[in-house]
């Protein structure tokens, strides 16, 4: 196993952990990923763990095709986290939500998810001459 993927295994259970972690406070709502009672933002900290542990698996299985789903897996994820942090730290009305640790982790760990997979090895097929 190579450090991008113990890495991208690591930052797989931080996105997992931060879905679980505050996220924003606005007035006297409270909201993380997976409580976010008085609003309509729905519950985007499930996504952020369903794609986090399929990443995880991937990281851990290492076969050839897994660096290609892996990649839009940790893409999605990237992407997911950087639309969580705009939707909970915008300010709408006036009022601006105070950003917590957990939206940041949340973004960071999608981040460096996508990183590890780009920087991890693999096993390129060239085709032989002739053939």
């Amino acid at each position: 196993m190579t450090k991008a993927s113990i890495t991208g295994m690591v930052a797989a259970v931080v996105a997992v952990i931060s879905a679980f972690l505050p996220w924003a406070d606005v007035l006297q709502l409270h909201f993380t990923g997976l409580d976010t009672t008085g609003s309509a933002f729905g519950q985007p900290g499930k996504v952020n763990i369903f794609m986090a542990v399929v990443a995880g698996v991937l990281f851990a299985l290492n076969k050839g095709w897994t660096f290609r789903v892996n990649l839009f897996i940790s893409g999605f994820l990237m992407a997911w986290a950087f639309r969580n942090y705009l939707l909970f730290s915008r300010c709408e009305a006036g009022v601006c939500p105070d950003a917590k640790a957990g939206l940041y982790l949340s973004l960071i760990a999608g981040i460096t998810c996508f990183v590890c997979v780009l920087a991890s090895p693999r096993k390129l097929s060239v085709p032989k001459a002739g053939e």
